[in-house]
């Protein structure tokens, strides 16, 4: 077992309500910008949506950039199967998510944010325009120019991914584009943009109030801090969960697993299935398997032939179609996972799949297409037996 392994505790950063937020941005506001920038970037706090890239290093790119025009967006198109950790976060504390907005846009020197919202969170809609006209009187209070608009998606899953998300809010058909440009550079309406989501945006404000020291005690050298779990499946204690990162698989599957889980799926549909057997030695952190939030348990009673052909149909689904790799691929791993299980493909045939999904790791034009290797690849290594009987 690796020596970065920390036991599993719980953490209350995100939900607690022992600390002001209007304070914390009348303090954040009087300081430094470059100071309050090497804060988060001495933290570690890397993107809590799965990618996992340094906050403070897309603050610093975004603010080096010479513009006119800057733009602050909160990725809360929360799609990924499994994950439903931001949902609560906005129904809880949506004014730590506009807070961290803020202290963003001071930073690069924005004067107007963005919030993309699920589509299927709608029924959030009402209530986080209420607390939205709440916070401008807050920061009309303060003295400070930054304005936050509220958008909703149209449920697509491809938005998730940041540039499709501009895509989206330009009004234009939700795929993704090339990079480089990086949104630090050229992002919404062609402009430097920072886009954050729901809950790095929130432990950014937290970094601001109980300093980068304290949060850096938290976690493993290579992932700082704690991280909001979304746990279900096989589980007596469904819910949402803030956890120190760092911990073994087996120590999470003692606490929420059902006595009988023989795997979990890391990360929804794009991550990671580990099997009982890798438990112990799988680290959940970014030197181990990352996640967004999303912790799926499953028991005996789960078939795992079933569980990967729900991920590869939901894949292909929600494909955009602009690239072939991702398009015709995910088509291809369905058709050729039910061929093997029918008998209509010798179980060998698994292996020319498995070469596949390695094609469109490499070749896919964004994370939809090369994610799904990843649950494919995993659960066939792993469940091999029940893909074929």
């Amino acid at each position: 077992m690796q020596d970065t392994q920390r036991k599993l505790k719980r953490v209350d950063l995100i939900f607690t309500e022992d600390c002001s937020y209007k304070g914390i941005l009348e303090q954040t506001l009087k300081r430094p910008k470059e100071e309050i920038i090497q804060d988060v970037l001495d933290s570690g706090l890397r993107g809590r949506g799965g990618a996992g890239f340094p906050t403070g290093l897309k603050w610093k790119f975004t603010a080096q950039e010479k513009s006119d025009e800057k733009f602050v967006i909160c990725n809360a198109d929360e799609g990924e199967p499994g994950t439903f950790k931001d949902r609560e976060i906005l129904l809880k504390v949506p004014h730590k998510v506009f807070g961290g907005m803020a202290v963003c846009a001071y930073v690069i020197g924005a004067k107007e944010g963005y919030m993309y919202l699920r589509g299927e969170y709608e029924f959030l809609k009402e209530d986080i325009q209420k607390q939205i006209d709440e916070f401008h009187e807050t920061l009309d209070d303060l003295g400070f120019d930054f304005r936050i608009k509220l958008l909703l998606g149209s449920g697509a899953y491809i938005c998730g991914e940041e540039s499709a998300l501009f895509e989206s809010m330009e009004g234009k058909r939700g795929e993704p584009r090339n990079k480089p440009p990086y949104p630090t550079q050229q992002g919404f309406r062609n402009e430097p943009t920072v886009i954050n989501n729901v809950e790095t945006l929130v432990y950014a404000l937290m970094i601001c109030n109980i300093g980068s020291q304290k949060f850096q005690e938290l976690g493993t050298a290579d992932s700082r801090g704690s991280k909001v779990f979304s746990v279900s499946g096989d589980t007596p204690i469904p819910g949402i969960y803030e956890l120190e990162l760092g911990m073994s698989l087996a120590e999470f599957v003692e606490e929420f697993g059902d006595g009988d889980t023989k795997s979990v799926q890391v990360g929804g549909a794009a991550g990671f299935c580990v099997p009982r057997k890798n438990f112990n030695d799988t680290i959940i952190g970014f030197e181990g398997v990352p996640t967004g939030g999303s912790m799926m348990l499953f028991n005996s009673s789960r078939s795992m032939y079933n569980v990967l052909r729900n991920y590869v149909e939901f894949f292909r689904e929600e494909s955009c179609g602009q690239c072939t790799p991702c398009r015709v691929g995910c088509q291809q791993l369905l058709k050729g996972i039910e061929e093997v299980k029918r008998g209509k493909q010798p179980t060998t045939y698994l292996q020319t799949l498995m070469r596949l999904t390695e094609v469109m790791k490499m070749t896919a034009k964004c994370g939809l297409g090369q994610s799904v290797a990843n649950s494919f690849s995993s659960i066939v290594d792993n469940f091999k037996e029940e893909m074929i009987y």
